[in-house]
């Protein structure tokens, strides 16, 4: 072999080992520690040509076009989502194709990398040895139990988040969890991916050399690939199927959860959930008698009934659109979605219901979540039924639920025994809320049809091994009646997925992962489930509507409207310049309910209104385009609610203008929609379910300031679905001009509002008002 020069001064493997040839190009990535060179001197030491990167000094680039055969990473100080450089990023990529081997920082960079937590573990250890307990196979194949090993370390990987795709290799033998303690090591299941909390390459770890030698035994980039390890995983796994023969799940008589001898992600998921929610029970505000106290009261969201609405769908099948940003199976998602923003997606692109996963270890969910994306919907003309996706087992996380704005939760048949299944059932249904019942086997299917379910979803993945079959659904269609709704959830990716549902009669299916990735999600739900879906509304065309504001007298309003006004504003506001008495305005009202307009252009809706949502603004704008005759408007700046509602009354107004400091809210007790005045750094402006429409004005209105058309486009552009009224500094010789200079932003803008543009020497001018008039409109004829 050709001499290195370096010398083991360990008690332990003093000789050099002869050069491996598949260890020809390892490389080894530097987290910025005194331990690499250890490690470099035992890999070279057992055979292998080594090079040496530090984290910051070189890129995935250049270490593709290096072809390692190896990737070691090193120990480091830090954390590994934050001091590791470019190592998470090189595990990801590399994964599956080369052997991937990590000390410490290393270890804990392969636990994140596959969506596990790194967190402190209580113990700070600086040089101490203990004594390890492992799977005797991989790194550890042929080494003795309890070897001392050397440990460096206050942070490493927990049990509760140990991903689906990795298993535990060693630990600590004393401790929680039936005797394993803090892990020590982790291996991926299918991919050479393999680490060690400990040090090997510390003179007081026993065999570390040997762990070394046995990684670089390792080729390729599967554990398939290995026959060693492949044989005695294939002996272990026959061992568990003996031992397990015949033994049926049972049922923990405490927590009404049904498990398996050999546990599955499932148990595992239920018992980190059941922990944490005993101990939220404890936290005062969240005590179960805290929830119960508030729901007493009537504040939980209105809700909606799941059944009817799933039934409702401009598709062929009907869509439950997820939100999720990790799973078990999969890992992360999607980490940096906004869980509302999304729900609005999901809604406009024709999602009969959306469902939120609100578990916070695998899937990254909060309850939080859930109600940020109810009131996401508030508004909305048939929103859709939210599903509260969790792994529920306690009737305090059902009331959790509907107070957070829920209209269904989701039941696993194969998680709870019969009698818990029962009562949480009809808990549920107590609080007006038909569960989504799900099932994978036939068995679990006659357990929903016996409970009565209405809506049973059939998983496609198992959830103990977690492998997927999609043609699971439609083995057990032949179960259910023809009143009962079955659901497909998981696996669904494509239209292929969906063809053979919709010919078995499947009511509706649940997509996730595929969602969350697509680029543009209306083009995928309508490549998806077929047909092209609308909103159930065809707007007459982008025609915009005309206020002429501060009306004064019945003949001003006479003229306006016959030159196809659209609203006529009146300021009830005393002391202001353009106010008018009540006499005055019962005439400009009884004019407005009395003259026909010229043009007669009414909004259409279709059949398919009844079957999917549509934005707030987009619903309020197309009402206010019913073209009958003009809407009269009132003008209100700071006065009381109780006169507002008295002059709606008494004046017959068609709608009512907040110019003032109003509460937002007063919108909702005031009996016609409401126009509110808005600034442009003003909160609450794009707000659904109060005000019909925000009013942009240049000021407080009627003074001839110009409109800012930078700040109108910075105000649509930070409020995606925002349609609006513009007002100040508007003519009718500059009319045409402003609305080219924002015509790419036509579509958001409903009306334009005018005053002193059509007024000279303070009084309104009937030539002017005509011109304006017409200018918008022909204006508007060209965008159309």
């Amino acid at each position: 072999m050709q001499d290195s020069g370096l010398v083991d001064h360990s008690p332990n493997n003093p000789d050099p080992s002869s050069q491996i040839e598949t260890a020809s190009n390892l490389v080894l990535i530097d987290n910025y520690d005194s331990f690499t060179w250890n490690v470099y001197q035992y890999l070279v030491l057992e055979g292998a040509t080594v090079t040496v990167f530090r984290n910051d000094e070189t890129t995935l680039e250049k270490l593709i076009e290096l072809k390692p055969t190896q990737l070691v990473f090193s120990p480091g100080p830090g954390h590994p989502d934050t001091d590791a450089g470019i190592s998470c990023e090189v595990i990801r990529h590399f994964a599956g194709q080369i052997p991937i081997f990590g000390v410490c920082m290393g270890e804990q960079c392969i636990f994140s990398v596959f969506g596990g937590k790194v967190e402190v573990t209580g113990e700070i250890l600086h040089g101490k040895t203990s004594p390890l307990r492992h799977d005797a196979k991989g790194i550890y194949e042929g080494l003795a139990q309890d070897i001392p090993v050397t440990r460096y370390h206050s942070l490493a990987g927990t049990h509760l988040s140990l991903p689906d795709s990795l298993e535990v290799t060693s630990w600590i033998s004393s401790g929680p969890d039936g005797g394993r303690g803090i892990i020590m090591g982790v291996r991926h299941k299918q991919y050479v991916v393999e680490g060690v909390q400990f040090h090997p390459e510390s003179i007081l770890t026993q065999d570390g050399r040997v762990m070394l030698k046995n990684f670089l035994k390792l080729q390729g980039g599967t554990w398939d690939e290995n026959t060693s390890h492949r044989n005695a995983s294939q002996a272990e796994g026959s061992i568990h199927r003996n031992t397990n023969h015949e033994q049926g799940p049972t049922a923990d008589d405490k927590t009404g959860i049904r498990n398996h001898k050999q546990e599955s992600i499932l148990h595992k998921i239920f018992e980190h959930r059941r922990h944490a929610v005993e101990a939220q029970k404890l936290i005062p505000s969240q005590r179960l008698s805290d929830l119960q106290a508030s729901y007493s009261l009537s504040i939980a969201p209105p809700q909606i009934p799941f059944v009817d609405r799933l039934r409702r769908s401009a598709y062929s099948l009907s869509l439950m659109a997820e939100i999720k940003r990790a799973s078990p199976s999969k890992g992360i998602i999607s980490l940096d979605t906004c869980a509302p923003r999304q729900a609005r997606e999901y809604a406009l692109a024709g999602a009969s219901v959306i469902s939120v996963l609100t578990e916070p270890e695998w899937f990254k969910g909060s309850i939080d979540d859930l109600r940020a994306v109810r009131q996401s919907l508030e508004g909305m003309p048939d929103r859709p039924a939210v599903l509260r996706k969790e792994f529920i087992f306690d009737e305090y996380q059902i009331l959790e639920a509907r107070l957070a704005g829920a209209d269904t939760v989701l039941l696993i048949v194969k998680m709870l025994d019969k009698k818990t299944l029962q009562r949480l059932y009809r808990y549920s249904q107590s609080l007006g809320m038909e569960p989504l019942v799900e099932v994978n086997t036939l068995d679990e299917m006659d357990i929903a049809n016996d409970l009565g379910a209405q809506v049973i979803g059939v998983n496609n993945r198992n959830l103990t091994n977690f492998d997927v079959d999609l043609d699971t659904t439609s083995r057990l269609m032949h179960k259910v009646t023809k009143e009962t709704i079955v659901c497909a959830l998981s696996g669904i990716s494509g239209p292929n997925d969906v063809a053979a549902y919709r010919k078995n009669g499947v009511g509706a299916v649940l997509v996730g992962e595929a969602l969350m990735r697509a680029k543009n999600t209306t083009a995928f739900v309508h490549d998806l489930l077929g047909g092209d879906m609308t909103n159930g509304f065809s707007p007459p065309g982008n025609e915009l509507l005309v206020k002429i504001c501060g009306t004064r007298s019945p003949e001003a309003a006479r003229v306006a409207i016959e030159a196809g006004a659209d609203l006529i504003g009146m300021i009830l506001v005393e002391g202001r310049t353009r106010y008018v008495s009540n006499n005055t305005a019962l005439a400009i009202s009884q004019v407005c309910k009395t003259t026909n307009k010229i043009q007669k252009r009414k909004a259409v809706y279709s059949d398919s209104a009844l079957k999917s949502a549509a934005d707030f603004f987009e619903h309020t704008s197309s009402n206010l385009r019913q073209q009958d005759r003009a809407l009269l408007v009132g003008v209100f700046r700071n006065q009381s609610l109780g006169y507002v509602l008295s002059q709606q009354r008494a004046l017959g107004l068609d709608l009512v203008q907040l110019h003032g400091s109003e509460p937002i809210e007063w919108a909702s007790l005031i009996p016609v929609p409401v126009i509110r005045r808005f600034g442009f750094q003003e909160p609450g402006i794009a707000r659904r379910g109060f005000h019909a429409l925000p009013l942009l004005d240049s000021s407080l209105g009627g003074t001839g300031q110009k409109l800012d058309l930078s700040q109108v486009r910075q105000t649509l552009d930070d409020n995606e679905g925002l349609q609006v009224i513009l007002a100040g500094g508007l003519t009718p010789d500059n009319i045409s001009s402003v609305l080219d200079q924002i015509s790419d932003l036509r579509h958001r803008i409903t009306a334009v509002d005018v005053s002193s543009g059509v007024e000279k020497d303070g009084v309104q001018d009937l030539e002017k008002i005509r011109a304006f008039v017409t200018a918008v409109k022909k204006s508007s004829a060209g965008q159309s």
